[in-house]
């Protein structure tokens, strides 16, 4: 599978984007995807994951009720919906996806197993 993110941009603190991350390859409608970030100068963190067929969510702790992620499997994509941005928002997210169902896991805030990552989209939020 291979990732490409896109949608990022600049935004002020308050307005929105959608972040879109398309898979080509075989698998992908079977395996758990998700976002990450990574802002200047700090660790890549966990933002959101979603189950191969939607049905599971997990969000980190610092944007919940403010970003929704989902998938279309029928178009090989994912998304991000991001509203109420804040400055402390910036960062290049990029999205991931497990090699196989079951690979990863959820434990105290963070998706494991992620094995596939693609390039990632910048996201700028003025204050």
């Amino acid at each position: 599978v291979q990732l490409q993110a896109s949608g990022g941009g600049l935004v002020q603190a308050g307005g929105s984007l959608r972040l879109s991350c398309a898979a080509s390859g075989k698998g992908f409608g079977d395996v758990a995807m998700g976002w990450f970030r990574q802002a200047p100068g700090k660790e890549r963190e966990f933002v959101a994951a979603i189950s191969w067929d939607g049905g599971t969510t997990y969000y980190a702790d610092s944007i919940k009720g403010r970003f929704t992620i989902s998938r279309e499997n029928d178009r090989n994509t994912m998304y991000l919906q991001m509203n109420s941005l804040k400055p402390e928002d910036t960062a290049v997210y990029y999205c991931a996806c497990e090699s196989q169902s079951g690979r990863g896991s959820w434990s105290q805030g963070y998706y494991y197993g992620m094995e596939y990552w693609g390039k990632g989209t910048l996201v700028t939020v003025s204050s």
